[in-house]
């Protein structure tokens, strides 16, 4: 074979492979630019997390972007079913997976966070991948919301792990209060007040953690669902933001919402108890 048709079967060979990177990598949703953070978020699709959801600043920044895993209520397998708390979380600098792909059905469970934990530092470190020296995987947090946040205490269970927030939720057996005593990063819990069916569950929980740990819960009167359908998530999106700001990118003004007897969230319409913060 004549060097000059080597040379162009190699350049298309190579060609043909970036193509399948940018394939594999996935595509960006329709779904607008969103949130009130420094980007504009989107959310996107990967065949190498097919079960999944990614929200992320549309253009990735030069600052990595701390990791956040996330378990839908109802453990539902539908990546879009918090479309606008996660997109305002994401607008703020994080990588956000959550459980399902969008539109999506069926169940979930707490290994698939792990996995998406996995996919996480795995991309971090792949070549081709766009997000290549674009993640902080020291910097991961796991959260969901009512059954969601039941498997958030099973992936907590990780060394990688960093904080644990739940969202309407708590454990529901007593049986498996074990895992609470396991617990060693940072918690919050955020309930939306007696209306809510976990609150009793949370509260209960808070009583059980290990008494040196470092916690928060808040609560909202705002019911089980929050106020996550409302644009950017509403206040959950904000004080959600602050939290994860705080924890896992060290924004110490962040973290006055939630520190000291005057935090921003004190004497407010928020009920909160501090431990160890």
């Amino acid at each position: 074979m004549r060097p000059r048709h080597l040379i162009h079967r190699i350049s298309a060979a190579i060609v043909a492979l970036l193509a399948s990177t940018a394939l594999l990598a996935g595509s960006a949703s329709p779904a607008s630019a969103a949130g009130t953070g420094p980007y504009d978020a989107e959310y996107t699709t990967t065949f190498r997390l097919a079960e999944h959801t990614i929200y992320r600043p549309a253009n990735l920044p030069d600052e990595r972007l701390p990791v956040v895993v996330w378990g839908n209520g109802a453990c539902r397998a539908d990546g879009t079913m918090f479309e606008e708390f996660l997109l305002e979380i994401a607008s703020h600098g994080f990588l956000v997976i959550a459980n399902g792909r969008p539109g999506g059905s069926g169940s979930t469970d707490a290994g698939m966070l792990t996995a998406a934990i996995d996919w996480a530092v795995d991309e971090n470190d792949r070549w081709f991948s766009p997000y290549r020296g674009h993640l902080d995987t020291g910097s991961i947090a796991v959260m969901g919301q009512s059954c969601g946040g039941i498997e958030a205490y099973e992936a907590s269970d990780d060394d990688r792990v960093d904080t644990t927030v739940l969202w309407n939720s708590g454990m529901l057996s007593d049986l498996d209060n074990w895992r609470l005593r396991r617990l060693e990063a940072p918690i919050a819990y955020f309930t939306g007040g007696e209306d809510d069916i976990a609150h009793e569950n949370a509260l209960d929980d808070w009583d059980r953690i290990p008494s040196d740990l470092p916690a928060f819960l808040g609560s909202l009167d705002v019911g089980h669902t929050g106020t996550f359908g409302e644009p950017n998530g509403g206040e959950y999106g904000r004080v959600g933001a602050l939290w994860l700001k705080w924890r896992l990118q060290g924004d110490q003004q962040a973290g006055e919402a939630f520190t000291g007897s005057d935090c921003g969230l004190c004497s407010t319409d928020w009920e909160v108890r501090q431990r160890n913060l």
